[in-house]
């Protein structure tokens, strides 16, 4: 089965950067889409962006110009690149992949503060 592992999360000042990663197991990522939802609670699961197969990268208006999403065929793994964050960008983030069916990691929290 396929399995998403994130990492990266973590506290960080409004301004600042960070990146997330997600490895991919029991699954390859190269013929997959890819991709970073976020979640804060009591709201519904934002879309952030997503990568196809062919490396067609998507974002939300919300985060397009600050964000990068990439992936590592060789290594299987997925990151998200944040910079200027702010404190809107606060939420637990999600890797998925979709390829037969769609699986999502386990979350990693994003706390933009002062």
């Amino acid at each position: 089965q396929v399995q998403l592992m994130e990492s990266g999360g973590g506290l960080v000042q409004p301004g600042g950067s960070l990146t997330l990663s997600c490895a991919v197991s029991g699954g390859v990522i190269s013929p997959a889409t890819v991709g970073w939802y976020r979640q804060v609670p009591g709201k519904e699961r934002e879309w952030v962006a997503s990568s196809g197969a062919y490396g067609r990268r998507m974002y939300a208006d919300s985060v397009k110009g600050r964000f990068t999403i990439s992936r590592d065929n060789a290594k299987n793994t997925v990151s998200l690149q944040m910079n200027t964050l702010k404190p809107e960008d606060t939420a637990i983030y999600y890797c998925y992949y979709k390829h037969h069916a769609e699986y999502w990691g386990q979350g990693t929290q994003v706390t933009v503060s002062s």
